[in-house]
Formats: C-alpha cells, sequence, structure tokens
C-alpha cells in the first residue's frame, strides 16, 4: 500500500527519517539466507539497547524517493508490530511498537510475506518519541523460532551476569618466561579492556606435552585446564575481537627466541579459538 494512502503513517515515517542519520537508514534487512551464527547474534545484542520480540501487524512501503541510502533490489516498509516480550532493556516498551526496515525484494518487486509473524528487534529506542524504535544494524531484525530464541536468551543473560567478559580493545603485552627446565615455560598475553577491566591469557609449557591455555577476566589467575568452549561470551569476546597479529611493540619478551616463543603461543591460542563466523557483516 503506497504511503500515500496513509496519512498518518506519511507524517511518522516522515518524522523518522529526518530523524535517522543516513548511514542508519537502511534499518534492518529481514535475514540473510542460512542460518545466523553465534557471533551474529552476540554482535547484535551487544549493540542494542532494546532487545524485543513483536510480532508484525502492518507493513506500509515507503516511496523510494522517500527512502534515503535504499539498496537495490529492496524496498522500506513502515512497520507496526505488537509487543510479545521485552527482553533487555531499560526502556519502557508500551504494547506496540513501530520502526523502519529495508526488505529484500523478488523479482515482481514483492517483499517476504511477515505479518502476524514474529520477529526480534535489536533496537535503540527514539527520544521523544514514545513508542518508536531504531534498528542499531541493516540486519537487526531477525525471524523468531524456539531454538533462535533460546539461543538469544542465553547470550543476553551472559552479557549482562556480574562477571560478564569484558570487550576486547587489543593486545597490551605479551611476554614469555622460560621455566627451570628444558621445555618449560609461560606466555602471559594481557589485553585491552573497553572498560579497563582486567583480562588475560595465560599459555603453559610442560616438557614433553602440548602447550596448554585459558583466559581469565579479573585478577585471578587463568584457569589453564578450561579454555573457553565455542559459543560462549568468553570465546565470543578472544575469537572475535584478537587481531590476527599482536603489536610488535607489544611483545616484551627477553630474547628474540623468547619473543618467538610468545608469538608462536599467541598463534596456538587463535588457532585453537578457531574462526569468528559471521553472516551478517
Amino acid at each position: 500500500m503506497s504511503l500515500k494512502a496513509r496519512p498518518l503513517a506519511v507524517a511518522l515515517a516522515g518524522a523518522y527519517l529526518a530523524l535517522a542519520p543516513v548511514a542508519a537508514s537502511a534499518q534492518g534487512i529481514l535475514e540473510t539466507p542460512g542460518e545466523v551464527t553465534y557471533a551474529d547474534i552476540a554482535d547484535l545484542a551487544d549493540s542494542a539497547g532494546v532487545v524485543v520480540q513483536v510480532q508484525i501487524a502492518k507493513m506500509t512501503r515507503v516511496e523510494n524517493e522517500r527512502a534515503r541510502g535504499l539498496a537495490p533490489g529492496h524496498g522500506r516498509f513502515y512497520m507496526e508490530a505488537k509487543t510479545r516480550a521485552l527482553l533487555t532493556g531499560k526502556t519502557p516498551i508500551g504494547e506496540s511498537v513501530r520502526y523502519l526496515v529495508d526488505l529484500p525484494l523478488d523479482a515482481k518487486g514483492k517483499a517476504p510475506k511477515l505479518k502476524k509473524q514474529d520477529v526480534f528487534l535489536f533496537a535503540r529506542a527514539v527520544p521523544g518519541r514514545p513508542g518508536e524504535l531504531q534498528l542499531v544494524w541493516p540486519t537487526a531484525q531477525q525471524l523468531w523460532n524456539p531454538a533462535r530464541e533460546a539461543r538469544l536468551r542465553s547470550i543476553l543473560q551472559a552479557l549482562v551476569a556480574p562477571d560478564a567478559p569484558a570487550r576486547i580493545t587489543g593486545v597490551r603485552e605479551l611476554l614469555f618466561v622460560p621455566g627451570t627446565l628444558a621445555g618449560q615455560g609461560e606466555t602471559q598475553i594481557f589485553l585491552n579492556t573497553h572498560d579497563n577491566s582486567a583480562a588475560s591469557i595465560t599459555v603453559r609449557h610442560e616438557q614433553g606435552q602440548a602447550p596448554i591455555w585459558g583466559v581469565s577476566f579479573s585478577e585471578l589467575v587463568a584457569d589453564t585446564s578450561h579454555p573457553p568452549a565455542p559459543d560462549t561470551l568468553e570465546w565470543y569476546r578472544l575469537a572475535c575481537f584478537l587481531p590476527r597479529t599482536p603489536p610488535a611493540a607489544a611483545n616484551v619478551s627477553g630474547t628474540f627466541g623468547e619473543q618467538q616463543q610468545a608469538l608462536a603461543d599467541y598463534r596456538t591460542v587463535l588457532a585453537q579459538l578457531g574462526p569468528c563466523a559471521r553472516t551478517l557483516k
């Protein structure tokens, strides 16, 4: 339906478009083909001030000339939805919400039929406009299903836990210290975090054994017997944000050989973490 037939929607959508910056105007491709990954959802959840489950009630097409930054093959829609559950966020959410979303169009120029379907929104509240949301990324509207809800709730609980691991912003220092016997030693990798809290990785070597490692997001010594399991918040913080190569100046080990060992241990950690798979970016 054209916006010309919906004066109220025109006014609301026009005001919203005027408020939103150009870079954020493409408000939400529904979903890329295939299943989204743990890192995809963690990225969205960590960026959103509000995460809400809603049921689509109405979709109104915005005229292309009013849709700044619209990607080819997409249409912008003014969405009205019923609130099903506020999963996280301090902003009060009413019984209904309104937002803009960009959706892929088929060969006939038609959008997916989403009416009465449940979706998750990763968003922020629009100041001074109760009931209006702004999606945090173009991919910040995701289809609901029970398995995705369970995974999302687990991620949200981990993010708000008192001992939640901090966001990694870089590597501050690498230091390998040899042990008293041949083949023994330990590498400490000290990490920078966004809140300046403690975070470090410890890699230990024992004679005749493969190196073992662990991470600590506190002042405590890392438990090298339990590296973070895949698809956990600890794993996500490391696998998705550790640089592929640490800064050369961060390697403060004494000799050239010790510096090479510290770098080798860093690479061992990256290899055991595995790739940070993303489908939404």
